[in-house]
């Protein structure tokens, strides 16, 4: 059922968490599948996905209504009501694609779609949900009540194993697993949305500008959830349209991704879901432009996994800088790269004048001077009529790596820089399996430290010059020997203030056991100087940003916590 688009990537719209009359929950139970897929073609879908409760009931029986309509055609015994429905169905399912699938519930109640190719039968679904524990006289009911089921983890594993598409289901709502709102989840959450068989995110806040919006929570960029995930939002519809007086009732196609694929096929889409081009999704919205993600990256800035060249030249070094952030991104999180626009959002982007012959030089440096050999991504994007080149680099499965054999660069914060050599041994340690070991310290601390910054750890002088041991709080590596000279721009921050400006822990405006050194503004962006009192000593942490705020931190600083 592909439908070919002669090679040519074209954003298709897609609802992919439908419930029918299958699901106990549904609010019409007079609807007819029919009237789904009408209602999807009336909307622009071109892919949907029905996804009911623990069931695949309502894409059986669709599949079973157009199956006898087409043995009475076959047998010269169509009626012309009968007729034209057949029509109907026929002409709607060659412009809409239906996936079959379910919204699996999972144990303590967290719910799991998975989405499947229309080759796979429907007794082959039903053997998957029986995997996952649903009672055989639970496969038909559509209930959300099913008992005692798998776990989560198993759920995704089980699904992808089979071929289907794996999403958590709104998880910044009720029964999602990235357990907003509720008083535990920590190491459950990570796990929970951090898994190599889960493909992504269903959110129902994408829209939202919000600092602490599900996109912006898994972009990467925190160092307990390195992974990026791809986002999407679907309807969750469970009437055909929306309530006139309840807007939290949506119909089918009220809450719509847009997803860029070369043909529309279960194929094309699962291969999005794999990769890691994360801006071949996008919400849509009938009454809004569609999004321009370049403009959208400028505005949030340079950060630990996205960076901005306005030029590409070898003048200047400017060609060997974004091979150093390609390095940068592979032996850190992973990244984007956006050659032709500057980090600045109201300055004009510059643009690309030839986007592939810039795409054919970078390939061939990379090829030359990168070892280990890593794949990236690239194609020609535009924004505000300028022709720009973005690059999508993964995290590295093979780090470290380097240019030119020895130069090994990392990503901090918002900078990339030579790594030193504690970060290079964790690099090799990350390659060859090794966890990092905890402290006793941080094993029996009653407060977690901040998630972001550096952490002065101690000073030694030797010589005349002042050696600092660090810890870096995204990841929690430990580097020796720094001195103020060599420090890079966070933590020569954190040398000079340690160095310069010494303060006294009597006089910290306590609360508790943390208090608050300094706050100011840099970029547009809060950082917090942070002290902790812990078991008879004192830790001092500089440049914490609002990312690395939790637990009693946010509520020194006024913020919402994350967990």
């Amino acid at each position: 059922m592909a439908r070919r688009r002669k090679g040519q990537r074209n954003w298709a719209r897609v609802d992919l968490h439908l419930h029918t009359p299958a699901s106990t929950d549904f609010l019409e139970p007079n609807v007819s599948y029919l009237d789904i897929l009408q209602t999807a073609e009336s909307k622009g879908l071109e892919i949907i996905a029905f996804t009911d409760h623990n069931t695949v009931a309502g894409y059986r029986q669709m599949e079973e209504e157009i199956e006898a309509l087409e043995l009475l055609e076959r047998l010269g015994r169509l009626q012309q009501n009968e007729k034209k429905r057949l029509g109907d169905y026929r002409r709607v399912r060659e412009r809409v694609l239906v996936l079959p699938g379910f919204e699996f519930t999972a144990t303590l109640g967290f719910h799991v779609l998975g989405i499947f190719s229309p080759e796979t039968g429907v007794r082959e679904l039903e053997y998957i949900l029986r995997q996952l524990n649903i009672p055989p006289d639970s496969l038909d009911a559509g209930s959300t009540q099913v008992g005692a089921t798998s776990d989560v983890l198993t759920a995704y594993q089980v699904i992808d194993d089979a071929g289907g598409i794996v999403i958590a289901a709104h998880v910044n709502t009720a029964h999602g697993v990235a357990m907003r709102g509720r008083g535990f989840g920590g190491q459950t959450r990570i796990a929970y949305t951090q898994d190599s068989h889960l493909h992504a995110l269903e959110a129902t806040d994408l829209e939202s500008n919000a600092r602490r919006s599900t996109a912006r929570f898994f972009d990467g960029s925190r160092p307990e959830y390195p992974r990026r995930m791809h986002c999407i939002q679907g309807s969750d519809c469970h009437r055909l349209v929306k309530h006139p007086s309840d807007p939290k009732h949506l119909g089918v196609g009220d809450r719509v991704t847009e997803i860029l694929l070369g043909e529309v096929s279960f194929a094309a889409l699962r291969e999005v879901f794999l990769g890691n081009d994360f801006a071949r999704t996008r919400t849509y919205h009938a009454a809004k432009a569609p999004v321009d993600f370049i403009q959208a990256a400028r505005e949030e800035g340079p950060s630990i996994i996205q960076a901005f060249h306005s030029g590409y030249t070898r003048r200047g070094g400017r060609l060997y800088a974004i091979l150093a952030d390609i390095c940068a991104f592979a032996n850190t999180n992973g990244g984007t790269i956006f050659i032709g626009a500057s980090n600045d959002p109201k300055e004009d982007p510059a643009g690309v004048s030839d986007p592939s012959s810039v795409m054919k030089t970078i390939r061939e440096e990379l090829e030359r001077r990168l070892t280990p050999p890593i794949e990236i991504t690239l194609d020609r994007q535009e924004t505000q009529g300028a022709k720009v080149v973005r690059l999508v680099v993964p995290r590295g499965s093979d780090p470290p790596y380097a240019i030119d054999d020895n130069k090994i660069y990392v990503r901090s914060e918002s900078e990339t820089g030579l790594a030193v050599r504690d970060e290079i041994v964790n690099l090799v340690m990350r390659a060859i399996h090794v966890p990092a070991s905890a402290s006793v310290e941080e094993l029996t601390s009653r407060v977690d430290p901040p998630r972001t910054g550096v952490e002065v750890i101690e000073t030694e002088e030797r010589g005349g010059t002042r050696y600092h041991k660090l810890r870096d709080l995204r990841n929690g590596n430990i580097v020796k020997n720094v001195t103020r000279q060599s420090a890079r721009r966070l933590w020569h921050y954190a040398i000079s203030q340690v160095e310069s400006n010494p303060t006294d822990p009597d006089k910290i405006d306590w609360h508790g056991d943390v208090g608050i050194l300094r706050q100011r503004e840099r970029s547009g962006k809060k950082r917090y100087d942070l002290v902790q009192r812990e078991g008879g000593r004192v830790r001092w942490y500089y440049g914490v940003t609002d990312d690395g705020i939790h637990g009693v931190w946010a509520q020194l600083v006024g913020l919402e916590a994350d967990d």
